[in-house]
């Protein structure tokens, strides 16, 4: 009895480290897989903002597409149609990427 109740105890205190270490690595590969991407992308589209410039494409979190017109500090100038502009916050807009075109078969 004293054998099984030793067995049992070392189960236990062992168990509790690897779980610990089950739940480390759980949230270093979480890290790698979802947070830091998501940083990198954040910090891309932060620098593609800062270079924006007039004459360039871009498209508005609401799905506007325009030229900007005239670049503030925090907002943009642009223009959706000839002679129609709107004013919105730089942070809700993005640099317009033009969609790949598929080769037909």
């Amino acid at each position: 009895m004293d054998i099984l109740n030793s067995i049992l105890l070392q189960e236990q205190t062992g168990g509790g480290l690897s779980g610990m270490l089950m739940i480390v690595a759980m949230i270093v590969i979480f890290y790698f897989f979802m947070i830091r991407p998501q940083n990198k992308k954040q910090k891309e589209i932060k620098k593609a903002r800062e270079a924006m410039q007039t004459g360039d494409k871009v498209v508005t979190a609401g799905g506007i597409h325009g030229k900007i017109k005239d670049v503030n500090d925090l907002t943009l100038i642009i223009e959706i149609a000839p002679g129609v502009t709107i004013k919105v916050d730089k942070s809700s807009v993005y640099p317009y990427v033009e969609p790949e075109k598929s080769a037909k078969k």
